[in-house]
């Protein structure tokens, strides 16, 4: 980029600026340049970004989030090591730099089952977000479990995963030899099995012994495969709510045909988010 271009003026210029739910901890300095303040000047997209935004191999692959990411945020230098925590408010924010704070969503009440629309403060919710208590281990008898948030690219990576899987059993629906069927339903269920256990291991930054501490994530795997039932349980139920403290939250809405008041989801889908 030239320095010398006159109209450098006119570029697109910082819309607002975000402090990320993690206040940054768990960043190296290669993923990251934060300024003084810690807050992160937000851009807004650009016509290219558009694009990248409806690419479908781009989507598939996750490489349209970081390529947004890097032009919206040239702070963040590695997108692929953004924290899960803060994966969300980061593209909230970056709709917010380039279509403003409100988003109309449209709903369905459960009473009338009629549908209507609402404006929803994306400001407002950036407000909302937590990073959950990483700090705290969990103690399970002699045994001290340490958890750490997902990078984004642990985050792709099991979408992939999950995705190939769902491709599978649309095509189990095809098959018609109940034998067949049957055998290959039980052998995607163990495929849903071993991702759930390494969603599970990929969130534990370690476990330590009186002995040791044990950061090897194939040592990690034996031990969550040995282990007895109520252990694995409060390992995988410490990760569920660790995650859902970081997760956008229902909103409350008032249906305006019966004014029905219910909880509506919200879901940040790249392929209709920056619309």
């Amino acid at each position: 980029m030239t320095t010398d271009n006159p109209l450098r003026q006119f570029f697109r210029r910082p819309a607002l600026y975000l402090r990320l739910p993690s206040g940054g901890k768990g960043y190296t300095s290669d993923a990251i340049d934060f300024p003084d303040n810690s807050e992160l000047p937000i851009y807004p997209m650009t016509a290219i970004d558009e694009i990248t935004s409806r690419t479908p191999d781009a989507l598939y692959n996750g490489v349209a989030i970081t390529e947004i990411i890097k032009s919206c945020i040239p702070a963040i230098k590695d997108p692929w090591q953004v924290l899960n925590i803060d994966l969300d408010p980061i593209l909230i924010a970056i709709r917010v730099a380039t279509n403003g704070q409100l988003m109309e969503i449209d709903s369905t009440c459960p009473e009338c089952n009629e549908d209507s629309k609402f404006d929803v403060d994306l400001v407002a919710m950036l407000s909302t977000f937590t990073s959950g208590d990483y700090d705290t281990p969990v103690k399970i008898d002699n045994l001290i479990i340490k958890f750490k948030p997902l990078s984004y690219k642990d985050v792709n990576k099991i979408s992939e995963r999950q995705f190939e899987v769902q491709k599978q059993f649309m095509q189990i629906e095809a098959i018609t030899d109940t034998v067949v069927k049957d055998a290959k339903t039980n052998e995607i269920i163990k495929i849903l099995n071993r991702l759930t256990g390494e969603i599970i291991i990929d969130a534990i930054e370690y476990i330590k012994t009186p002995e040791d501490t044990v950061f090897d994530k194939d040592f990690i795997r034996e031990f969550l495969d040995n282990c007895d039932k109520n252990t694995y349980n409060t390992v995988r139920d410490k990760n569920i709510s660790l995650r859902k403290e970081n997760e956008v939250k229902p909103l409350d809405v008032t249906c305006s045909h019966c004014s029905h008041k219910h909880k509506q989801t919200f879901n940040i889908n790249i392929t209709n988010f920056f619309d």
